[in-house]
């Protein structure tokens, strides 16, 4: 899992420069207005709602847009848009396989987007089924790791039935069956433990360990990808050694 992690380490300290730039709330506010669509308004009550509502105030969202979101969503106030679940299947350089996964509410802009943005960084497009082969669904819970003990977590996780927990520097990654990421999520709770995000996320099976000079090509391609209004969350299959990953944090 040390490639999934670092990549996490690296979209982690990556939001933080969405937030600054609101592409992040754009983004929690979709997910929002879905989770209550499909659930209900009452986060108590619907989990995927509760959830989508904690990232937001993670993200530091104002609690009136958290509010109208969820107003808008549940029909309570008019102006939700009509969003569509799109998954993009694709090549970056180097054969490394992605996963872009879209809310948009019109399937030919996001599709002519993705498929520029992928050329522009010479990737591709790739047939259904061709990439996501190698990856699984999994949950995923962050955890804020200062000042907690990476053991404690661990024994606390698993007791609630979560499979792995890595290190992911920042935050620790609680991986789960994605059918128990709710009961893994209230185990972590019910201990004292906060947690940044809750979410059902593509992890690979395999990955490809990049030389620096296509590590930079892709984690470029996957940023330009992130920046669409579309996009919703992109997986990847690539890794790189540590001494790469340095490099790459430095130069951003």
């Amino acid at each position: 899992m040390s490639g999934h992690s670092k990549w996490a380490t690296t979209k982690h300290k990556k939001a933080a420069i969405d937030a600054k730039r609101g592409k992040l709330f754009a983004k929690l506010i979709k997910n929002i207005e879905i989770a209550a669509r499909l659930g209900g308004g009452d986060p108590d009550g619907n989990p995927t709602l509760y959830d989508a509502i904690v990232k937001a105030k993670k993200a530091s969202m104002p609690a009136d847009n958290i509010k109208r979101a969820v107003k808008r969503g549940s029909g309570e106030e008019d102006g939700a848009a009509n969003y569509e679940d799109i998954v993009y299947e694709g090549y970056a350089p180097a054969g490394v396989g992605l996963i872009i996964e879209c809310l948009t509410d019109n399937r030919n802009r996001a599709a002519a987007e993705v498929r520029s943005t992928l050329t522009k960084g010479n990737g591709s497009l790739a047939t259904s089924g061709a990439v996501s082969f190698n990856f699984e669904r999994k949950g995923q819970i962050e955890v804020p790791s200062e000042g907690l003990d990476y053991d404690k977590l661990f024994e606390i996780a698993a007791e609630a039935g979560a499979e792995d927990v890595s290190d992911d520097g920042d935050v620790f990654s609680v991986i789960t069956d994605p059918a128990d990421l709710i009961t893994v999520r209230k185990g972590l709770q019910e201990a004292g433990i906060d947690y940044d995000s809750a979410d059902l996320v593509m992890i690979p099976k395999n990955e490809i360990e990049l030389s620096l000079d296509d590590a930079r090509k892709v984690s470029k391609l996957i940023d330009n990808l992130d920046d669409l209004d579309d996009v919703q969350n992109i997986y990847s299959n690539w890794t790189a050694s540590d001494a790469v990953m340095a490099q790459l944090e430095e130069e951003e």
